[in-house]
């Protein structure tokens, strides 16, 4: 039976932290969808203290931004992107257009066609975080979404040269320097200056992730990605200096990122708590890093590699670092994650930052029902059939209409009818008793 050796301090208070930001959230989209660019405007100052006369960047604005980069600094942007790239046309190499005769006459297929237009946000309000540009804009792009906008705010009263350069490297068509819940609204409802998109897709805080819950059905949006969250699944084959750095690695994206260690060793556990604490007295962000120890992080030991599964799988984590004896045991029997990353040789930095998966992943629970971002969540798989002959009309028209009378849909039922009436040469009285079974070698060629 495992047991916790730490266990988080607020969890219990989120439910009405959430009400807050639903309520906020509310008032917010309700003030864009009436107001458009001038609410836009009055929230990005509120919020921002941000004032311009149009958000959108110009060529010369986005060029020197990328010309006040250093040559190294675009090399590495355009490396990281490069493996984004690389691994999303892969992905799209895998869903393929089908067309199949599934009967004589019968033909099934689907195409998968990408949505009409993107709005990707990325989050740069306490770090420029432009590696969310790759993520979202590099696979909209290869999944072949003509029209991809970007969002991102002001960092410390400027624009952030490296998001800028970034978004521009990975394809954007439209560059908007706007932050928060009136960038996304804006994105989705439209202005008089920002025309909608047809989804949402990008990281972003908890009232960011909200926004985007409630905008959805009225866009698409890739998934519900809220705080960061890190699960460090571990066994004696390491120590705990590198399991607290894992932790503390993505703790300092903000207050309410929740760090879990799941271990078999209690030894382990508590090596890691100690190095957790050195590590906090040297970290450079461990004002933030240390406030989502104390209320989010937790320390747990189980008895087994199979109840570490369990828990790990009850969990449903954003991020799962396994350094165990055998990771590949977690590959194969863990079901609930965003992302696994395998072994003590990566870590949840690379996938966040150059490695070339997604990034944008399912936080709070939401990994029990969909994985990450990926060139699929741009594309809509849109099936069409086609009929070639008239036994096959006939035959299926036949089925089709008894069906439709064990529903008692008499309306759908004549679709049918009429059809066999023509096709088939049978008497059918309009709205009338379904036909008698067709032999299958109707479904022979005319």
């Amino acid at each position: 039976m495992a047991h916790w050796l730490k266990k988080a301090a607020k969890a219990g208070e989120r439910v009405a932290t959430d009400q807050k930001v639903r309520e906020t959230v509310e008032t917010i989209l309700e003030d864009i969808d009436r107001r458009g660019d001038a609410a836009v405007r009055d929230l990005s100052v509120r919020f921002d203290g941000w004032a311009r006369d149009d958000y959108r960047l110009s060529e010369r604005e986005i060029a020197d931004c990328v010309d006040s980069l250093s040559k190294q600094d675009l090399d590495d942007i355009r490396f990281a992107q490069a493996q984004v790239r690389r691994f999303a046309e892969l992905q799209r190499e895998t869903m393929r257009d089908i067309e199949v005769e599934t009967l004589p006459g019968v033909i099934l297929g689907h195409r998968n066609i990408p949505v009409g237009a993107a709005g990707c946000y990325v989050p740069g309000g306490k770090y420029p975080l432009l590696a969310s540009a790759h993520m979202s804009v590099i696979t909209a792009r290869v999944a072949g979404v003509p029209r991809v906008i970007t969002c991102a705010p002001p960092f410390q009263g400027r624009l952030a040269p490296a998001i800028v350069a970034a978004q521009a490297l990975a394809g954007a068509d439209e560059i908007y320097a706007l932050g928060g819940v009136q960038a996304v609204g804006a994105m989705a409802l439209g202005t008089t200056s920002i025309a909608p998109v047809d989804m949402l897709v990008g990281p972003g805080n908890a009232f960011v992730a909200e926004a985007k819950r409630q905008l959805f059905g009225r866009v698409g949006i890739d998934l519900f990605a809220g705080p960061t969250e890190t699960l460090v699944i571990a066994d004696d084959s390491v120590d705990g200096e590198l399991c607290a750095t894992d932790l503390l690695g993505q703790a300092e994206h903000g207050p309410d990122s929740p760090a879990i260690l799941l271990t078999t060793s209690e030894q382990l556990a508590r090596d890691t708590i100690a190095e957790v604490e050195r590590l906090l007295g040297q970290l450079p962000t461990a004002a933030i890093a240390a406030r989502a120890w104390e209320d989010f992080g937790e320390v747990i030991v189980a008895e087994s590699d199979e109840e570490m599964v369990r828990i790990a799988d009850g969990i449903a984590s954003e991020h799962v670092q396994v350094m165990t004896h055998d990771p590949d045991y977690f590959l194969t029997h863990m079901r609930n994650y965003g992302a696994l990353f395998l072994g003590p040789r990566t870590n949840v930095s690379y996938g966040d930052k150059v490695i070339g998966t997604n990034h944008t992943l399912p936080t709070r629970g939401a990994a029990r029902y969909t994985g990450g971002l990926w060139v699929g969540k741009f594309l809509k798989t849109c099936t069409y059939q086609r009929v070639t002959s008239d036994a096959a009309s006939s035959a299926i028209g036949e089925y089709c209409s008894r069906l439709c009378a064990l529903e008692g849909f008499a309306g759908h039922g004549e679709q049918a009818n009429i059809r066999v009436r023509r096709y088939g040469g049978r008497d059918i009285p309009y709205a009338g008793v379904a036909p008698a079974r067709a032999a299958d070698p109707a479904f022979a060629a005319d």
